[in-house]
């Protein structure tokens, strides 16, 4: 396990309590440095939607404990943020929760010449995505050759 994701997987444990005893969901915890610049994001959600002084109350208490663990070796920025409409689905209660929804897909490479997928979401495994299109027919996508999946806006 990389450095990055260790700092990741501790962060969600040490903050998982902190946001559901808000009753939120902890979305997703990332680790990543931007122009030179490290970021520890924690992305947070309810129904209806996250608000600003919702973030600022796990922020608050949160970077408390970050002073008091003191885990993460570099300087960096934490923030805690909605993860918006666009979010991907990356974790299995993302993709429990949508589906039978229309979703986009992104492979890293073209397949039958096209790189951009649209259609419903029909099952998921640990290795694999179904979805389903208009015409009733399947396709099946390994998740290794997935970019980006996430739920269709459609606008």
């Amino acid at each position: 396990m990389s450095r990055r994701e260790q700092y990741e997987q501790q962060t969600e444990e040490l903050l998982e309590p902190i946001v559901t005893g808000h009753g939120f969901e902890l979305v997703d915890v990332e680790y990543v440095k931007e122009a030179g610049t490290w970021y520890l994001r924690a992305y947070i959600d309810k129904p209806g939607g996250i608000t600003v002084d919702d973030c600022e109350v796990v922020s608050r208490q949160f970077s408390d404990i970050l002073d008091e663990k003191d885990y993460i070796e570099d300087a960096y920025i934490f923030e805690v943020s909605s993860p918006g409409l666009g979010r991907p689905l990356k974790k299995e209660k993302d993709f429990k929760r949508s589906m039978g929804e229309e979703v986009e897909i992104r492979t890293y490479r073209a397949i039958d010449r096209q790189k951009e997928f649209t259609g419903i979401l029909k099952a998921y495994d640990n290795d694999t995505v179904t979805i389903a299109y208009e015409d009733d027919t399947e396709q099946i996508f390994n998740k290794s050759d997935i970019a980006l999946i996430r739920l269709a806006l459609d606008f």
